[in-house]
């Protein structure tokens, strides 16, 4: 992992997934990397155990590059951009699940305002997010899926969901958490292995 990160560009890498999940081409555009020294870099750094790559469960022509903060641990990483924590925005398709969940966590561990809101709401809050939900000591009893509207000021957009965030014009300033949606297996299996990704994802953010 040292030797992976002793190179300036694929530190930079690193550093720019701190808190998003980034598309290969936007990685390449935003470090100056041509498609095949990029890949190289990602290769490395995949063959390390810091970054994993998908394809979009969205468009599946697309594909991300995720962090894999649990590996950075072993290293003592800090991070260049500390957050504060503040109100957040979570943004999904259905807003039935996954951006339901993440706005109940971010204000159980951090005290602060958290919205949700879908591109294509549902009808009503899955009920395999709101078992998971009472099994990690959230309630989403009260939550409604509602449509997409103007984020508060100063909250933190992030989309989690690629279609969410494919159809969206998000800028350099939303982030994107690429989340598995757990409402096509709907087990309590995957819902709360979403609860745990998000858990992790808010975790690496504020600790």
């Amino acid at each position: 992992m040292h030797a992976a990160l002793g190179e300036p560009a694929r530190l930079a890498i690193v550093d720019s997934l701190l808190v998003t999940d980034r598309s290969p081409k936007d990685l390449g555009q935003r470090h100056g990397l041509p498609t095949n020294l990029l890949a190289h870099h990602l290769d490395v750094l995949e063959a390390a155990g810091l970054i994993s790559r998908f394809v979009s469960a969205g468009d599946r022509r697309r594909k991300y590059v995720a962090l894999q903060h649990l590996a950075l641990t072993q290293l003592s990483f800090t991070p260049t951009a500390a957050l504060q924590p503040g109100p957040m925005v979570f943004l999904c398709s259905q807003n039935s699940a996954r951006s339901q969940l993440a706005a109940a966590l971010w204000t159980a561990r951090t005290g602060q305002r958290a919205d949700s809101a879908g591109t294509h709401p549902a009808a009503r809050v899955h009920r395999g997010a709101m078992a998971a939900a009472k099994r990690a000591g959230l309630d989403l009893s009260q939550a409604t899926p509602r449509t997409i509207g103007a984020p508060h000021p100063g909250a933190q957009v992030v989309t989690v969901c690629d279609q969410a965030h494919e159809e969206l014009d998000t800028g350099d300033e939303w982030w994107h958490w690429s989340t598995p949606d757990p409402v096509p297996a709907g087990t309590a299996a995957a819902f709360d292995a979403v609860v745990a990704t998000l858990d992790e994802r808010i975790h690496t953010l504020i600790d």
